[in-house]
């Protein structure tokens, strides 16, 4: 094993930057650089550390000492990173720590952006940049991942290139996977009829308006997971989202008006005005995992969806 005494995001931009160099400027290329940045532990660089001061960064607004309730995994790796109750102190630091590194990672990436330009790449080059997964950083209570907020499973997802608008935002439905297809679409190699996958260039073109009508996402996936959980799933459409909890074989609802509550911080599963749009959440996260074969359907869909159980 080699040990290199670079940042991460250093060296990966490194490489990158050599390959492209040596590489045939008239040949076509594809690059996939996975960067860890900014993945615990949270040491930036010291010029890095040292530019967000903790004590002027404001807490998120739907901060909380701890979650509400047992999702089943309170005591999972990131939510170990700091004690519980969470004190606002502490989250503070981890979110000085956490935009340090991105930081970091941005400057590398304009390193490489650079170098597109000066190798005369740049106005044929499509860059693509995503992650896997948020952090919560003290929002509900929660510092990691393994959860289904919006701060955990929203994803960066940013295209440059040539034919892509200058400054535009889309706020549409979307998957990460719908780059497969964005891709082959952008290249005109052609999309497979095989694939769940659906190409974002018709939306980028103007050619449509809408993507996806409603989106489906599962923590615990494994297929040999127990039934009686832990596991979480999700669904959501334009404004409402569902998110179900089974815990030690009990089930439990959030839902959320992200119109008005983008930060999901008013539950509204109990409440009687929105018993309809909870019965057709439940009804399209059921379609979503019968089409997904998600290995918990067999006690989602012994639920009785129609009615507000649980």
């Amino acid at each position: 094993m080699v040990r290199e005494k670079s940042w991460s995001s250093t060296l990966f931009v490194d490489t990158a930057l050599d390959l492209l160099r040596s590489h045939p400027t008239a040949d076509p290329f594809c690059m996939y650089i996975a960067f860890t940045a900014p993945h615990d532990p949270r040491t930036p660089p010291a010029e890095f550390a040292s530019m967000y001061a903790d004590t002027d960064i404001p807490l998120p607004e739907n901060f909380l000492p701890d979650h509400p309730f047992d999702n089943g995994e309170l005591h999972v790796r990131d939510e170990e990173l700091a004690p519980h109750p969470r004190t606002a102190d502490v989250i503070r630091q981890h979110i000085a720590d956490y935009y340090g590194m991105i930081s970091k990672l941005d400057s590398e990436i304009g390193r490489l952006l650079h170098a597109l330009e000066e190798l005369n790449l740049a106005d044929d080059t499509i860059v693509v940049y995503v992650a896997d997964h948020g952090l919560a950083l003290g929002q509900h209570g929660l510092l990691g991942k393994q959860n289904l907020y919006s701060h955990s499973v929203r994803v960066p997802m940013i295209l440059r290139g040539p034919g892509i608008p200058k400054a535009k935002r889309y706020d549409e439905l979307c998957y990460l996977h719908d780059m497969y297809a964005t891709l082959l679409d952008y290249t005109g190699v052609g999309v497979p009829s095989t694939t769940d996958s659906i190409s974002l260039l018709p939306l980028i073109n103007g050619e449509t308006s809408e993507h996806r009508s409603s989106i489906f996402s599962a923590y615990q996936m494994d297929h040999f997971v127990s039934l009686d959980g832990p596991y979480q799933r999700m669904v959501r459409d334009e404004r409402f989202k569902l998110i179900k909890y089974r815990v030690e074989g009990d089930t439990r609802y959030q839902l959320f008006d992200l119109a008005h509550d983008p930060l999901e911080m008013h539950d509204l599963a109990s409440d009687e005005n929105y018993v309809v749009e909870l019965i057709e959440l439940k009804k399209c996260l059921n379609e979503w995992q019968r089409r997904a074969n998600d290995p918990v359907i067999s006690v989602d869909t012994s639920q009785n969806v129609d009615s507000g159980e649980k």
